[in-house]
């Protein structure tokens, strides 16, 4: 995500509260928000993918590692 996409998200924004959008910009804004939680869900999966906890027993386990053996 853009910071021109971003500045984008707020504007759209900030014209929907004082006059409304047209249907072309109600569309782009909505696009517009699903890319960027798409990139937010994106990049808070990379973070969490990369925690290591460390074990009572004193292991490295990696979450994220931990987290896909759990799901197959």
């Amino acid at each position: 995500m853009t910071d021109e996409k971003v500045a984008r998200i707020n504007e759209l924004y900030h014209k929907s509260k004082e006059q409304g959008l047209t249907k072309a910009e109600q569309e782009e804004q909505k696009a517009l928000r699903a890319e960027y939680v798409a990139s937010f869900r994106r990049n808070l999966k990379v973070q969490l993918d990369n925690i290591d906890m460390q074990n009572p027993d004193g292991t490295i386990e990696n979450l994220g590692e931990k987290h896909r053996k759990m799901h197959k």
